[in-house]
């Protein structure tokens, strides 16, 4: 089988595809259709953040299968309601709302901030930042402050306006009787790798209280353990009134959540919201397991490793002429170069080593929170390799 030529017939053509098709993955590697072994650094773009076909998570996802696969969310099913219990448990919210994608969460969560504003008088404006990426839905994409995706696609709706990551003066000036969010990724992912100053949320908290602001943050990317936190607001120590979490959730199924003290997710009654699959019995049982293997212990491991990583980067590309920056925090690390970086992604799939490059210039890297220390050194040398 032609798994390219048949992608290519009949796929719409909206990914630049690498020219590698992935047969099977297992723990943190991942193998062609030649049999060729490569270390996923990507972690399947932040979703298997707990490593590929774990155990544990192939198991809940059989045996629900076996039981149901879909209900509807006119009925109760348990896994929905039992990983909601955990991520409240976990986390400073009430109630949750369960989508399928990124895009889904942050849309529920754009529908709240504007009920909220709604309630007060009809403010409708939220804050985003530069360079940030919320997805792809008309709404989510019209808040991504990223021109190059909007091409194409206008009029996008309104309402959004771009301040400066890390500038507090720039959020104030746009502050007005029509503000009634704020929305941030705590380290903007596919925006090239930028975080947030910690001074800077807590001002943004301080605007949200002030105005009565919904602080919203973004951790589709950031979030469950990749900052070496379960989520990143952990990692500040400041939390938003609204949270969106995907990618990692299911550990390779699609389910996503916006999360909410209960004062804000009852803007939302009945039929103001709602999604046909959120919340799968399947998908919701295999986001239970992740939630048990995301351990306080291999949470930790990701911080400790994570500086390892970041040190060991740094002193590799230290007098690389090509090499502007290395930035991050956890396993969510950015190389930024001066030089486009497609060639370096190609240089380290050859030898066996997947990464990414967003942006044009920055190497992205999103390693699985597992990963071993002999794993870690293989990849550091094939970007040792790479980078001379």
């Amino acid at each position: 089988m032609d798994i390219k030529k048949l992608t290519d017939q009949h796929i719409f053509n909206t990914y630049k595809r690498y020219p590698l098709a992935i047969q099977r993955a297992k723990g943190s590697w991942v193998w062609d259709d030649h049999g060729k072994k490569y270390l996923d650094f990507f972690s399947g773009l932040a979703v298997s953040g707990v490593g590929h076909a774990m155990p544990s998570v192939v198991a809940a996802i059989r045996a629900q299968a076996g039981k149901l696969l879909h209900a509807s969310n006119l009925y109760y099913t348990e896994p929905a309601a039992r990983l909601a219990e955990q991520l409240c448990k976990r986390s400073f919210a009430d109630k949750v709302f369960f989508s399928n994608s990124g895009s889904e969460a942050n849309e529920c969560a754009i529908k709240l901030a504007r009920r909220h504003g709604w309630k007060q008088g009809g403010r409708h404006e939220i804050i985003v930042f530069e360079n940030s990426f919320h997805g792809r839905t008309l709404g989510a994409l019209a808040a991504t402050a990223q021109p190059k995706f909007h091409e194409g696609f206008g009029p996008l709706p309104e309402g959004f306006v771009v301040a400066k990551l890390n500038d507090l003066r720039s959020v104030e000036r746009l502050i007005n009787a029509k503000t009634t969010a704020i929305l941030i990724e705590p380290i903007q992912g596919e925006g090239g790798i930028y975080a947030a100053r910690k001074e800077f949320l807590g001002g943004l908290k301080n605007f949200a209280r002030q105005s009565d602001l919904l602080l919203m943050f973004d951790e589709v990317q950031c979030g469950l353990g990749r900052m070496g936190h379960l989520f990143a607001y952990h990692y500040y120590g400041i939390e938003p009134d609204v949270l969106t979490l995907a990618k990692g959730l299911g550990g390779g199924m699609p389910i996503a959540a916006t999360l909410a003290t209960a004062k804000h997710a009852d803007l939302l009654g009945p039929g103001d919201h709602g999604t046909t699959f959120g919340g799968n019995p399947v998908c919701a049982a295999a986001a239970l397991a992740v939630l048990k293997l995301l351990t306080p212990r291999l949470i930790k491991n990701v911080q400790a490793q994570g500086d390892l990583l970041l040190e060991a980067l740094r002193n590799l590309v230290a007098n690389h002429e090509s090499v502007k920056e290395v930035r991050g925090v956890g396993f969510m690390i950015g190389i930024e170069l001066t030089v486009p970086g497609a060639p370096f992604v190609q240089a380290a799939r050859e030898q066996g080593l997947l990464i990414n490059c967003t942006q044009g210039n920055v190497l992205r890297f999103l390693p699985p929170l597992a990963m071993s220390n002999s794993e870690l050194q293989f990849a550091l040398r094939v970007l040792k390799c790479i980078l001379q």
